[in-house]
């Protein structure tokens, strides 16, 4: 394990003092489930429990040294090594954690890349992870630690000698974005689209894409901003980016004037062919995850890679070993009644942009003798008081994609079902663990099923019984090849 910070830049990044002995640092954790022995444990304050309650623990499971406030640190080190920080603000950790972060940025001369967007942000964060990670040490956000902890602790865990950064920003009310991109302060931001999402918390779209802007702000000096030019929103985004640091700005999409275009978009059950124009230079490639709202984010991807200056060609070849992070695309081949049935999980979470995707995705999916295509929703969260027309406007997408069975889970999405035909109704259920049982009942061999629906609608429990009852071998996993 490397070093990755010393007493010495603990202690001067955070004001702090280490009590105890010294061990080596190798990364960061804010969780004992996950911390590996060298962590720095971080005892920040949770919506439900304290970090200072975890430290023991943490200890015991081989921390480095604890990061604790000062009215903590005397009944703490008993324990082990901690980091004390000084009482101030409402976490003195969270503070501590964000100026650790801060001062990573500042040693590293690596170029930094920040993504956010309605949807897609993190996929697109994965395909540069993947992209960039053959040319260069890389360093990327894990999981969606893209808000006001997940930015500082990935910000901590980052080398010194990291040669590319890839950081997601999220947000779900105004202003939220600043304080995180001005902790990042990016070479490079993107934006991938602009979507009613989290609508509750804003007056319009427009507002959306004005907190999405936000982004820009932390942008280094002749630092690019880059936008999808085929979203509404894409001249209120370009204000933005002009009102910023930024040196340029380039856009990407379908749309004829975009300085990253796609000129033809190949879709297959299991993958995507794309014929596209990278600031005037021709560029085709395959893509390892299907459906076109990837495809075209991918576009975004390339637009990064041209404007580091990294190889666009070697990019191009690996994309085509991009396989879609778990819960965004996944695909698992079902054994049922002596055949195989596909399963497609998009349960991580899901808007009006997303699940209309998601069901454009399954109709491209080919199935076997017999088979149908299912849609298993959950409900779509903070859509505000349209909420029940934005799922029950789902009805013309399920029609439009010739869906044969919804299964439907949660109040919000019965409004989708009961504007569905009685012929497309396979069953509703208040919530995704009642919904189990009617939809195993009718699932049969040669069944293409998606899953998907916001984190709070839990439809990740019925990916999970599917899988433990009927995954077969990974060796047989795949999907049928399109015609």
């Amino acid at each position: 394990m490397t070093a990755l910070w010393t007493r010495d830049d603990l202690e001067a990044a955070t004001g702090g003092r280490l009590i105890g002995e010294d061990r080596l640092i190798g990364g960061a954790s804010i969780d004992t489930r996950t911390l590996e022995p060298g962590d720095l444990f971080f005892a920040i304050r949770g919506e439900a429990r304290d970090g200072h309650d975890f430290v023991a623990d943490a200890l015991k499971r081989g921390a480095g040294a604890a990061v604790v406030s000062e009215a903590h640190a005397a009944d703490l080190s008993a324990h082990g090594p901690v980091l004390a920080v000084p009482d101030a603000g409402a976490d003195p950790v969270l503070t501590a954690m964000t100026r650790l972060g801060e001062a990573a940025r500042a040693r590293t001369d690596a170029q930094v890349v920040a993504v956010t967007g309605s949807v897609g942000k993190t996929g697109t964060k994965e395909a540069l992870r993947h992209v960039l990670a053959g040319q260069g040490e890389t360093h990327a956000s894990a999981a969606s630690y893209n808000n006001h902890w997940g930015v500082p602790l990935t910000l901590a865990r980052m080398p010194q000698a990291t040669r590319y950064g890839v950081f997601e920003i999220g947000m779900n009310h105004p202003a939220e974005i600043v304080p995180l991109t001005a902790q990042v302060r990016p070479d490079i931001a993107l934006i991938t689209t602009v979507e009613p999402v989290h609508i509750e918390h804003f007056a319009s779209v427009s507002a959306i894409a004005d907190a999405k802007g936000e982004i820009f702000s932390g942008l280094e000096p002749g630092g690019v901003a880059i936008i999808n030019r085929d979203t509404a929103t894409f001249e209120r985004l370009l204000a933005h980016a002009r009102a910023s640091r930024a040196g340029r700005v380039v856009s990407f999409g379908e749309h004829p004037e975009a300085d990253v275009r796609a000129q033809t978009i190949v879709l297959r059950p299991d993958l995507s062919v794309v014929n596209a124009v990278v600031m005037g230079q021709p560029v085709t490639y395959k893509l390892g995850t299907a459906g076109r709202h990837t495809a075209l984010n991918s576009l975004g991807v390339m637009a990064v890679i041209h404007a580091l200056g990294a190889d666009l060609a070697e990019a191009a070849l690996s994309l085509a070993g991009l396989a879609p992070p778990v819960g965004r695309g996944e695909r698992t081949a079902l054994e049922i009644d002596g055949g195989t049935a596909y399963l497609v999980d998009e349960s991580y979470n899901a808007n009006p942009a997303s699940v209309r995707a998601a069901i454009a995705t399954l109709a491209g999916i080919e199935t076997g003798p017999r088979g149908r295509r299912i849609a298993v929703l959950g409900d779509m969260l903070e859509l505000g008081a349209a909420s029940p027309d934005l799922h029950r406007g789902l009805a013309e997408a399920i029609e439009a994609a010739r869906i044969d069975l919804v299964f439907a889970s949660g109040p919000l999405m019965r409004n989708l079902f009961e504007a569905l035909p009685v012929s497309r109704r396979g069953g509703v259920a208040d919530t995704a663990a009642d919904l189990i049982e009617p939809l195993t009942r009718n699932l049969r061999s040669g069944d293409a099923v998606m899953v998907k629906g916001s984190n709070g609608s839990r439809m990740g429990r019925i990916v999970e019984v599917l899988k433990a009852r009927y995954a077969v071998d990974p060796a047989r996993r795949g999907l049928a090849a399109a015609p």
